[in-house]
């Protein structure tokens, strides 16, 4: 990933509206949601939530695709994988010991066992 790549992502992400949409599709998996419904869950008004899933999917954060006549949005799993990669990459600069604390995060998350 490159400099202008991740801070555009992360720049999409340094939003509270935004960021809990983000979690919010992670937490939903590869099947995604409606649009309606994750308004509802963060309390957003359909346009100013337009805006956020454009920005989030420009950054390559989610993805959308058409269910009949619904859009289902969801989290873009190698584009966070990516953006995670790139941001530990360098961190341990030989040692270790620095980023195995990042590790213990994921087991404990109960997502990446």
């Amino acid at each position: 990933m490159q400099i202008p790549t991740a801070v555009e992502a992360l720049s999409a992400l340094a939003h509270a509206s935004r960021l809990a949409v983000f979690r919010l599709l992670v937490r939903a998996g590869p099947d995604g949601l409606r649009a309606g419904d994750i308004a509802r869950e963060v309390g957003a008004l359909p346009n100013t939530l337009s805006t956020h899933l454009n920005i989030l999917a420009h950054a390559g954060l989610i993805r959308s695709r058409r269910d009949g006549r619904a859009i289902l949005y969801s989290a873009d799993y190698d584009g966070m994988r990516n953006l995670l990669g790139f941001l530990v990459d360098d961190c341990c600069a030989g040692r270790p010991e620095i980023c195995a604390p990042l590790a213990e995060l994921a087991v404990e998350a109960k997502c990446c066992p």
